[in-house]
């Protein structure tokens, strides 16, 4: 949005001018000259506008370095369930060297994108272990989707069949429900009928709070998310951020 940044200057400044005031206070200056050297400083930000916007990329910067080293340190906290948990779809290489988690939801328009991204990050690289964890966010349809492909889990301990089931779901049309789900799972050759009774299951209900719990944990609030050795993503970033991602987590294991 064009007025986010101005905004946020004068968001900045509003602080800055009462902070750069304080520490007068404390000094040995006559009220009046206080007042003197405030306006001084008013006049100077106010001819040179632009410092704001440096400190705005400055306070942008330190931002999004303490959310990345926040996240790194969830991921570490977290690494057993994220990485190993039985209760996720293991596609790819099992062994492979590096991991991408996705977090995704079956009604995201994002996530339909970047299906392509993943499709072709696997297709290239043999030695990539992908994990899909459900993380519905988008409503009942999303919620009933998501229940429907942790049943399906259950009934494909390879992943092959449950990724042709993904695929359908996300390459289908039109807003994503329990019907269009079980319909995917039929055309993927699941019995319907397991499908129905495993959904409404002790298994599939931890599966899905587990996924939500660690999305919580990440700071997660949208879809598609990944995870890539210790580093979180957030977004459809395209699949050269994530090879890029993949590469810098696997020149952490051996040298490139």
């Amino acid at each position: 949005m064009p007025f986010r940044r101005p905004l946020r200057a004068l968001a900045i400044a509003a602080v800055l001018l009462p902070a750069l005031a304080a520490p007068l206070a404390a000094q040995s200056f006559s009220a009046p000259q206080r007042g003197e050297i405030e306006q001084i400083v008013r006049d100077y930000l106010l001819k040179n506008p632009e410092i704001l916007q440096e400190v705005l990329a400055e306070l942008e910067k330190k931002q999004a370095t303490a959310d990345a080293e926040k996240a790194k340190l969830a991921v570490q906290k977290h690494a057993e369930a994220l990485f190993n948990s039985p209760r996720h779809v293991v596609v790819g290489n099992p062994q492979g060297d590096v991991t991408l988690v996705e977090f995704f939801d079956y009604n995201c328009g994002y996530c339909k994108r970047a299906l392509g991204d993943l499709q072709a990050l696997m297709q290239a690289d043999p030695k990539l272990r992908v994990v899909l964890k459900e993380f519905p966010v988008l409503g009942e349809g999303s919620v009933d989707a998501a229940r429907v492909a942790a049943a399906v889990r259950l009934q494909d301990k390879t992943g092959k069949k449950y990724f042709d089931f993904h695929q359908r779901l996300l390459n289908g049309r039109g807003q994503v429900d329990k019907a269009k789900a079980l319909a995917a799972a039929k055309e993927a050759g699941f019995d319907v009928a397991r499908v129905e009774r495993d959904m409404n299951g002790e298994e599939v209900r931890a599966s899905l709070e587990e996924s939500l719990r660690l999305a919580e944990a990440l700071g997660l609030n949208g879809t598609p998310s990944y995870v890539v050795g210790s580093d979180v993503v957030v977004g459809a970033v395209g699949r050269g951020a994530l090879q890029q991602k993949i590469n810098m987590a696997r020149c952490g294991q051996v040298a490139c």
